[in-house]
């Protein structure tokens, strides 16, 4: 009977330690991985002001502000956030230069390259234009044409096989001298 008394003792004062915990804690919020805090110290610099659900009565918040009421607190940021024209401060355009400069210099570079690509790629075409005509005035001069056959030896091409050579390289004339 003296442990059943002292084990309910036990869990009622640590039920009574944790109530009293959160009771003394005056600061809640919500830090950045989504997880309640209570604290008797304000949070974070990193947490935004609208993660904070609870601050003591009359206490300052993150920015040292005395805390007032939801309502009062809106009317105040609104008027806050009015914008306070400075005769004497630059005007903004918006554009920031050296920033337009680099975009424009990647843009630039960006063209260049690619011009450089489609001359690299007219190129290859204008060579293999001249290869095909080659070998099509090859094939069609009539003369035998050489081929090396699975065994390596020497054979020459057949009236069927130079029919279909022929008309191969004239597709590939066809596509690459335009």
């Amino acid at each position: 009977m003296d442990l059943k008394l002292v084990s309910r003792t036990l869990i009622l004062a640590v039920a009574g330690g944790a109530f009293s915990l959160t009771a003394l804690a005056q600061w809640q919020w919500i830090d950045k991985d989504g997880r309640k805090v209570y604290s008797d110290r304000s949070p974070p610099s990193d947490i935004p002001e609208k993660n904070i659900l609870k601050m003591p009565r009359g206490g300052k918040g993150k920015s040292g502000m005395v805390s007032v009421p939801e309502e009062t607190a809106t009317a105040s940021a609104a008027a806050a956030s009015a914008p306070k024209s400075d005769p004497n401060a630059p005007k903004l355009t918006g554009k920031d230069a050296q920033l337009e400069a680099k975009k424009k210099q990647a843009e630039d570079e960006a063209a260049a390259k690619k011009q450089a690509q489609e001359e690299q790629v007219s190129k290859a075409k204008a060579e293999n234009c001249e290869r095909a005509k080659k070998s099509l005035a090859g094939l069609q001069s009539g003369q035998r044409v050489p081929i090396t056959n699975a065994k390596g030896e020497r054979d020459y091409m057949d009236d069927n096989a130079r029919a279909a050579e022929i008309k191969r390289t004239q597709g590939i004339v066809s596509s690459d001298c335009k």
